[in-house]
């Protein structure tokens, strides 16, 4: 149990730093362009993981000839994810931007669940999950409505 909160408070930090991250990209994108400012963001998280991997990394990089193809977009869907971001932090500002974000993770997380896609346990669709997504969409309504 103890673990679990652990990764609870891991997983909220993360959040909070995305939060500080979407304005600081959003920023970037406005002055030099939208798709430049995600690849200098990119970047320097390369270089920031590069360092990381040269000091504290414990693993095998060579393996990554050897892990199913799929599991090699990630990055893509990182840029992706954030080319969107620093798009529409500009247009419906952070909070909007972040709650559109975390209700969209949130859609795709519970359909993975539901049907255990992609090797995560299965968690089926239930009474209270739709109703927490019913009670997100409203916050997002409600956190938008200034800027629709």
């Amino acid at each position: 149990m103890f673990m679990k909160g652990l990764f609870v408070l891991v997983a909220l930090c993360g959040g909070m730093v995305m939060g500080i991250q979407t304005p600081i990209n959003g920023a970037l994108g406005k002055r030099i362009g939208g798709i430049e400012g995600a690849l200098i963001s990119f970047a320097v998280g390369l270089l920031c993981l590069s360092l990381a991997v040269l000091f504290l990394g414990k693993g095998n990089l060579s393996q990554v000839t050897h892990v199913p193809k799929p599991w090699l977009i990630g990055g893509a869907l990182g840029a992706i994810g954030v080319t969107c971001s620093i798009l529409s932090v500009q247009r419906i500002g952070v909070a909007g931007t972040l709650t559109a974000a975390v209700v969209g993770q949130i859609l795709v997380g519970l359909t993975i669940d539901h049907f255990g896609l992609l090797g995560v346990r299965r968690t089926p669709l239930d009474f209270s999950r739709v109703l927490g997504v019913i009670l997100m969409l409203s916050g997002l309504y409600f956190v938008l409505r200034q800027n629709l």
